[in-house]
């Protein structure tokens, strides 16, 4: 017989090398499922791995193989110190995302490094990981893989919108869950931004000082991918193709780049969005002032900003969600969200 209740870990390290993520969460399978956030906390990353997550990307396998050592044994020890602040006990396992260094699903590849066997001996836990391979090698975008979540724990808002190093979207259409990445966001933002000496625009405050250009919005608007149909995908390697170079060829000051990209995040998630439907919003970029207005203004949808732990935490709180399927081989992956041969429970499972 299946558990009906889980005390999990989830954890999550997103594209924006915010930091690591980590909730103490709590499921309960009633008539739909349900949870508590007990515990929530994200480990800022220090200097110098930042830089390594950043340049990860251009590393030759040797090298990226080191990387994935180190970062797994920094992972497994920013776990325990939480495990160990909070007193949390009677842990069912660990559930990890690992962090992203490659994502080119047109290729085959989809590769997250923090995912390796070791972590279970160390952790003396159950750990859930490596979500996305599997989906890859059936065909799928190995993302997105949150919508599951927002389909079992939100299913009141007509659209689940997470801002973060990427914007992507769920929604429901003729009975049929839809979700896929919109365009990049705080990537960009953080990129420029970073050029200030700053890790963010604070409040969108930079960019609301801006003049908008239209030439570059007018092109980064005119980008293929967003004429392509779903299921779709991005990755880190897009925006350092695509955006970054196509931004660096105008002589903009950085409030005109972080106005005109600001605006084409507005943009672009509006044409996704249905006028006067309700729509989560969560991620980084849920503080951002600045674009939630334009947001508001452009596309007339009801936005709702939830409480704290949500906006910073859903996505570790869905990875937690994601485990609980795994361990119980049920769905937790969607063909027509990610375009694979077929719905199939997906991730690794490694017992101490």
């Amino acid at each position: 017989m299946k558990k009906q209740y889980y005390n999990v870990v989830g954890v999550m390290s997103g594209t924006s090398l915010d930091g690591i993520d980590l909730v103490n969460v709590q499921f309960e399978k009633k008539s739909d499922w349900e949870f508590s956030v007990i515990h929530s906390e994200t480990i800022p990353y220090n200097g110098l791995l930042k830089k390594k997550l950043k340049n990860a990307i251009h590393l030759q396998s040797d090298s990226l193989k080191k990387l994935d050592e180190e970062y797994t044994k920094y992972l497994t020890e920013v776990i325990l110190a939480f495990i160990s602040k909070y007193k949390i006990i009677d842990i069912d396992f660990i559930a990890s995302h690992g962090h992203t260094v490659f994502h080119e699903p047109e290729k085959g590849v989809t590769y997250q490094i923090g995912n390796m066997p070791f972590m279970a001996k160390k952790l003396n836990k159950t750990v859930v990981c490596d979500f996305r391979v599997e989906d890859v090698e059936l065909g799928g975008q190995g993302a997105p893989l949150v919508p599951i979540g927002d389909k079992l724990l939100f299913p009141e808002y007509d659209f689940c919108l997470n801002i973060g190093g990427f914007a992507n979207v769920t929604t429901e259409e003729q009975g049929v869950y839809k979700a896929f990445d919109i365009c990049a966001a705080n990537n960009v933002l953080n990129h420029y931004v970073a050029k200030l000496g700053l890790e963010y625009d604070d409040r969108g405050k930079i960019a609301a000082s801006g003049t908008l250009n239209q030439k570059l919005f007018a092109q980064l608007n005119s980008l293929p991918y967003y004429s392509k149909k779903p299921p779709k995908s991005l990755g880190i390697e897009w925006v350092e193709s695509e955006i970054i170079p196509i931004i660096d060829h105008y002589p903009l000051n950085i409030e005109g780049i972080l106005r005109t990209y600001t605006e084409h995040i507005a943009q672009q998630i509006s044409m996704v969005l249905t006028s006067k439907s309700t729509v989560l919003i969560t991620g980084g970029g849920a503080y951002n002032d600045f674009l939630i207005k334009r947001l508001r203004q452009i596309s007339r949808a009801n936005i709702i900003l939830p409480d704290k732990a949500i906006i910073e935490f859903k996505e570790a709180i869905i990875f937690g969600l994601l485990g609980v399927l795994r361990t119980r081989n049920e769905i937790n992956c969607l063909k027509s969200i990610t375009g694979a041969h077929r719905d199939h429970s997906s991730g690794k499972i490694y017992i101490p």
